[in-house]
């Protein structure tokens, strides 16, 4: 028996159509659907953005909560819509996007009974990323891939890099600890270590600053190792990205995703379709 890799029932006939059109972007109604869905998005993202505004809020109040909820409703019934049309709704629901789906509509319930958690209904703008499926975007998901693939890479590295500024800045907030004290504004090793910590990064907020001539001189000679730590992680992840894309060699199929073609490459290897 052929396998059906999308989940789909074979058996009902409006629960494939209506798979089509809610996960399928090449049918017209499909690519109408996605377009309505993302416009509704951005008008309800719109809304709890514009309700945080005091003074908005206090005229169109009324009219942004009947708003709210008629989104929530609609994408209420639009995620168990995705759950009767898959051939499996768990392996829907624990996935990236039926989570997002979830939360996306679950604050509005939320605030019945903890006013102020509506707000976090701009997570419904991950929606958005199916966009990526609408507008045909889906050949940058082999940068992405790559990024990711660079990060995983050379994460061993970037630990190793945290932890000794970590332990610099420890060093560094507990010396100036020593040299200013509380006169100054150090009144604690843990203050001093935030200040070591916007000062290596060259936040410098400004609101501890040391007043002698030895904390100055140890505050600039910090500001000018934050300048060279800057370029350490970016040379890392740079590094590996070059090596990761040697490694997929250039081409990605589109058809089944394999990574090992060659850069002039016509053909996949696995799978012989066209590149």
């Amino acid at each position: 028996m052929k396998s059906n890799p999308q989940n789909r029932p074979p058996y009902d006939n409006w629960r494939n159509t209506l798979y089509k059109i809610i996960f399928e972007a090449e049918s017209p109604a499909g690519k109408l659907f996605d377009e309505i869905l993302i416009l509704t998005i951005l008008l309800s993202v719109i809304v709890v953005m514009l309700d945080s505004v005091n003074s908005i809020a206090i005229r169109y109040g009324d009219l942004f909560h009947t708003l709210e909820w008629i989104f929530t409703i609609m994408f209420t019934v639009e995620y168990f819509l995705r759950l009767i049309c898959v051939g499996r709704a768990i392996r829907y629901a624990t996935s990236f996007f039926g989570i997002i789906d979830l939360l996306a509509i679950l604050p509005t319930y939320l605030s019945l009974m903890l006013p102020g958690s509506q707000y976090l209904l701009v997570i419904r703008s991950l929606r958005l990323l199916r966009v990526f499926r609408v507008l045909k975007l889906a050949q940058y998901m082999g940068e992405a891939d790559l990024l990711i693939r660079a990060l995983s890479a050379s994460r061993r590295k970037i630990t190793l890099f945290l932890f000794t500024v970590l332990n610099l800045v420890v060093i560094l907030g507990s010396l100036m600890y020593v040299i200013e004290g509380a006169d100054s504004g150090f009144t604690s090793i843990p203050r001093s270590i935030y200040w070591a910590i916007i000062t290596l990064t060259t936040v410098g907020y400004g609101d501890i600053v040391p007043e002698t001539n030895l904390g100055q001189a140890l505050a600039s000679i910090i500001m000018i190792i934050g300048y060279s730590i800057i370029a350490v992680p970016t040379g890392i992840v740079t590094s590996e990205i070059t090596y990761a894309r040697k490694y997929l060699g250039g081409r990605v199929c589109q058809n089944c995703s394999f990574e090992g073609n060659d850069s002039d490459a016509n053909y996949c290897k696995r799978c012989g379709a066209k590149l």
